[in-house]
């Protein structure tokens, strides 16, 4: 019997998701064991520091570097990765294969809706996107940063006393914890980060007998999709520490459509754009429409937070 490893982050969340995309592959290759290794990442060994700032100690990525360099050792054979972690280069020798379906890509606020939070609410999130998303639409608000995995932040409406906090939809359900979304967001106003939803499945380039089993499990109209909301977080030279919302879907006539939005970290200065095209050329799509973004002044608005963060 053929055995591969699989490795993803220690989370609750992450071991769903390795069983959620076993379990398709173990049943149609009975012949083949699948053996689940957690590996610990820095983001999920240190809680309190920015993300910018582990990210910078850990190599590249708080949560997939050392999945990434397990990877490439061969201690591993496959990782799967919350797809919207991973930078949008791959490292030297690994690639991502197509994923499988696709989870709401959504965020939800739990523990209120919208409408429904007081003047001066207490809302807690640590992604800069979603604060600055937020203080577009309701400026009048005070942002608490908080981090962790899921369960340990909606317990935090409690521990700090918060009116709500802000959480992929994906996770949640993927968790079962549906019962605790307020209102799932509206994505014209709220679009997530690119490949939210999405699992990120990387193999090594040249272990072509791995790649042959997963592409069974592909979804290629999923794949399109993410390809090019990566391609235009690439071409803006973003990462999860910048604002920039991505959604592409397919259309009923097989086009592919992108919406994407850029928003100062303070809410006040936000700029996003539409753009259609071919299935099959994703990343033009991605590239196209982020030079779009880039006329409006896109490149502006995240050099200003890169400079920030620097000092």
């Amino acid at each position: 019997m053929d055995t591969y490893f699989v490795g993803s982050r220690a989370s609750n969340l992450a071991k769903v998701q390795v069983r959620e995309y076993l379990a398709p592959l173990r049943e149609r290759f009975p012949e083949v064991a699948f053996t689940h290794r957690v590996i610990l990442e820095g983001g999920d060994r240190d809680r309190k520091s920015l993300l910018s700032d582990v990210s910078a100690v850990s190599g590249g990525s708080a949560f997939s570097s050392e999945q990434e360099a397990a990877l490439a050792r061969g201690d591993v054979d496959v990782v799967i990765h919350s797809l919207k972690d991973l930078p949008t280069a791959n490292p030297p020798g690994l690639i991502l294969v197509p994923p499988p379906g696709r989870e709401d890509a959504r965020d939800a606020l739990c523990g209120a809706t919208l409408d429904g939070l007081p003047k001066g609410a207490r809302v807690g999130t640590g992604a800069p996107r979603r604060i600055a998303q937020l203080l577009a639409v309701r400026p009048d608000i005070e942002v608490v940063p908080i981090r962790g995995n899921v369960p340990p932040r909606l317990k935090k409406i409690e521990t700090m006393g918060l009116d709500a906090v802000v959480l992929a939809v994906a996770g949640l359900r993927r968790l079962g914890l549906d019962g605790a979304i307020g209102e799932i967001l509206p994505i014209d106003l709220f679009p997530p980060s690119p490949g939210q939803g999405a699992l990120g499945v990387q193999v090594r380039e040249e272990n072509t007998a791995i790649r042959e089993i997963l592409s069974t499990s592909g979804d290629l109209a999923v794949d399109a999709q993410v390809r090019a909301e990566r391609a235009l977080l690439a071409e803006l030279h973003g990462g999860c520490s910048v604002p920039v919302g991505a959604y592409a879907e397919v259309r009923s006539h097989g086009s592919l459509s992108l919406y994407a939005q850029v928003t100062s970290l303070d809410g006040t200065h936000q700029i996003s754009g539409s753009l259609s095209g071919p299935l099959s050329e994703p990343e033009k799509l991605g590239e196209a429409l982020a030079g779009e973004l880039i006329g409006q002044g896109a490149r502006s608005i995240l050099g200003e937070i890169r400079a920030e963060a620097a000092v």
